[in-house]
């Protein structure tokens, strides 16, 4: 598949680039970008929740009241799950969440969802570029030149450059990251992918086989 490389003023440079189609037009697993989605959003869990437990909970010593007389079911301790400020009953504790897949199917998945962006001619290629200072206008202006405001675009670079991701970090909608490290979930949670030219040899070369 060819694409053309376009200025940042949206005309076309001339240019035009060959997706490889061993990453951009393989027939998609489905499955292989479910799990990818999957261990990307349960990676994202901190598991830090604590509950106490009945052993854990202060007091306790002392039996609440009376065994008998009172009308109600005997209790021995305050700390029973069944009193006001007692322990909980199978509470959650901090554990880990990581879900790992084999890097295969990572590389799979990845090339799945970039098979689907191709597909529904979600794919802009732009040439490489910087801003002199960050400025968040500078990049509005570019995104509205290749016609992609206002959509939810992932905005690849080939390495970083402190000057466009701080131009577009105020920007709703749009996520800039280093070609090498985008996701499927970040992929897939796109409208748009936008790709500076160098990228796309950096998004070839990493999730090739």
């Amino acid at each position: 598949m060819k694409l053309d490389v376009l200025k940042k003023d949206g005309t076309k440079s001339g240019e035009s680039v060959t997706l490889a189609p061993e990453i951009f037009e393989i027939a998609p697993n489905d499955h292989a970008i479910y799990m990818a989605v999957r261990s990307y959003m349960a990676n994202q869990r901190q598991g830090t929740h604590e509950t106490k437990e009945r052993g854990d909970v202060h007091g306790g010593g002392k039996k609440p009241f009376s065994q008998k007389k009172t009308g109600r079911a005997r209790q021995g301790t305050s700390r029973s799950p069944m009193q006001i400020g007692g322990g909980t009953i199978f509470g959650p504790h901090p554990h880990d969440y990581v879900v790992k897949l084999p890097a295969k199917v990572k590389k799979l998945a990845r090339k799945s969802v970039l098979s689907y962006k191709a597909k529904e001619a979600n794919i802009v290629v732009v040439e490489d570029f910087s801003f002199e200072a960050p400025k968040t206008k500078d990049m509005e202006t570019v995104l509205k030149a290749l016609r992609v405001q206002g959509k939810k675009v992932l905005f690849l670079v080939p390495k970083y450059d402190s000057n466009i991701l701080k131009s577009g970090r105020n920007i709703p909608r749009l996520q800039i990251l280093e070609a090498a490290k985008a996701s499927t979930y970040e992929i897939a949670d796109s409208a748009v992918l936008v790709l500076q030219k160098s990228s796309v040899d950096i998004v070839e070369k990493t999730f090739a086989n």
